[in-house]
């Protein structure tokens, strides 16, 4: 049996106080600290020395006097060490947009070490992330891997706009702790168009998993930036799906209107039949005509159909303008706008359609008998296809839910559109009396032209569609104009006209973020409720 040597007798850190540090001896004494260092848990054995190593009393020097063929004991049979554990990670994806998206997801077990930042490094370029902009969701996935249920979101993604071309290729991504722990992973980065982008990061913020509400806590998770950069990103978007758009003519040219009733379609082209239909029965409605924008240029072939079919059977006088993508639907209205032949506009949904055969009568009759303050932006009352009533006006409202993320309290505040007269009978006379509103929706409302453009049109920032019919009439109430309800009916077949997928979602949840950041203040200061204290703004119809 080979002779062992007293560990007692090996000089230890502590018993070698002078002696300078050997950072290869201590590898070399240390196997497990080696590996951690290869595989980034600690800057040095050094590191690791100073901050686990000489409390444990681990050597650092080779012992002396040493006799060869005897088993050298560096530390007694039962001296507790700290384990070595690296925090367990993963990058799952690194994705670059023709534009400059870029796109990040991965997890990390930062209990005990939090991430601090996140680095990506490429041939010719490289950008740092702080960890607050990073959005932390839950991860089952890595919750199973680490055998751990605890209510930690491991989860990390993230998303930035550079606005310039960025070259692909192998990445080195570098999940900084705030130990300054560094953990590499070298991943290579999928290119993705660009409208592929948007569609992945939207639904990506939609799908996560939470702890807590799954609403506020997306809401919370892009509040820092993530969310400012996809309205940047969408924006870019927007312009682009709006130049240089294509438009063909049905009926004549070179007239001037009442009005011009512009209905954005998106997905579905068979409802510009049905609106054609029963829009041209009214006494009145070829002082109007229609322009048609079409978001979804896959189905351009069968909208073109479709307009000839109605311009050969109906005789009403349109437009058909065709994005070369999806631009949603402030910055489509905004380009529809351009082609009109009038000094009004009418926004109008696919599946909205008259509820009074002289409806286009009754709206000449407002827009030319009333003054310019009661009809610079008015609504109409919207009813569903079961008769009760759906829309009398839109008033504000706040929802307020607290979080836990991280162990600290956090409130997310985001303000939301209610309507009046949501659901009441239909002959219901306080919701039905034309008064001002804070807001009328965008699935109908008329505008003077010069009073929208001097608006600026709906903000385009908004993603897809939402809260655009809202924002316009806060515009016009900063500028000094009140939005009006005035009663002439229409019914609304609601959320039938357009197709929705995931990505729609997602864009909701960024508009209603966006919507309360830049609208917060001023209506928290006077326009909450279906009564605000705003001068001229009575709230006659209760809630």
């Amino acid at each position: 049996m080979a002779d062992i040597d007293d560990p007692a007798a090996i000089a230890t850190g502590e018993a070698s106080a002078g002696v300078a540090f050997d950072e290869e001896t201590y590898l070399r004494l240390n196997p497990d600290v080696r590996l951690a260092v290869a595989s980034g848990g600690f800057h040095s054995g050094r590191d690791h020395y100073e901050r686990y190593g000489r409390a444990e009393g681990r050597p650092f020097m080779m012992p002396q006097g040493g006799v060869r063929g005897r088993i050298v004991m560096t530390a007694a049979p039962d001296t507790r060490r700290e384990k070595v554990r690296l925090p367990a990670a993963a990058v799952d994806a690194v994705r670059l947009s023709r534009s400059g998206g870029i796109f990040v997801v991965g997890w990390i077990n930062d209990v005990s070490d939090r991430l601090d930042s996140l680095d990506l490094y490429f041939s010719n370029w490289s950008v740092s992330l702080d960890a607050n902009s990073l959005a932390r969701e839950r991860r089952e996935d890595a919750e199973e891997a680490l055998a751990n249920g605890g209510r930690h979101p491991y989860g990390w993604w993230g998303f930035m706009f550079a606005a310039r071309r960025l070259p692909a290729g192998v990445c080195s991504v570098v999940l900084r702790l705030k130990s300054g722990t560094e953990l590499s992973f070298m991943v290579t980065a999928e290119m993705l168009e660009d409208q592929e982008m948007r569609k992945a990061t939207l639904t990506h913020l939609v799908q996560a998993k939470y702890f807590g509400n799954p609403y506020f806590d997306a809401v919370a998770a892009i509040d820092a930036t993530i969310g400012e950069q996809m309205a940047d990103f969408n924006k870019m978007l927007s312009r682009r799906a709006v130049n240089a758009p294509y438009a063909e003519r049905f009926g004549e040219t070179g007239r001037s209107y009442k009005g011009s009733i512009i209905v954005c379609l998106y997905g579905k082209a068979e409802y510009m039949f049905l609106q054609q239909a029963l829009f041209s029965r009214l006494a009145g409605i070829h002082d109007y005509e229609f322009i048609y924008v079409l978001n979804s240029p896959w189905i351009a072939e069968q909208t073109l159909r479709e307009a000839k079919r109605c311009a050969l059977i109906y005789g009403l006088d349109m437009s058909v303008v065709i994005l070369n993508s999806n631009a949603g639907f402030g910055a489509a209205n905004n380009a529809a706008a351009q082609f009109a032949s009038s000094d009004r506009l009418l926004i109008m949904n696919p599946d909205v359609f008259p509820y009074d055969s002289n409806w286009a009568e009754k709206h000449t009759m407002l827009i030319e008998t009333l003054p310019h303050e009661q009809t610079a932006l008015f609504g109409a009352p919207l009813y569903y296809d079961d008769g009760s009533l759906m829309h009398a006006g839109m008033y504000f409202c706040e929802d307020t839910m607290p979080g836990f993320a991280g162990g600290r309290k956090r409130e997310t505040s985001i303000l939301r559109v209610e309507h009046y007269g949501k659901g009441a009978p239909p002959e219901t006379a306080a919701f039905l009396k034309p008064r001002p509103v804070p807001a009328v929706t965008g699935a109908f409302m008329s505008v003077q032209r010069a009073w929208f453009e001097q608006l600026g049109g709906f903000t385009q920032d908004y993603v897809f569609g939402h809260y655009e019919d809202a924002d316009l009439c806060l515009k016009s109430i900063e500028a000094g104009c009140l939005p009006w309800l005035h009663d002439i009916r229409l019914w609304h077949l609601e959320g039938k006209g357009s197709a929705r997928r995931p990505q729609h979602e997602g864009g909701s949840v960024v508009n209603r973020w966006l919507f309360s950041r830049s609208w917060g203040e001023m209506v928290r200061n006077s326009l909450l409720g279906p009564q605000p204290g705003y001068a001229g703004l009575g709230g006659e119809a209760a809630s």
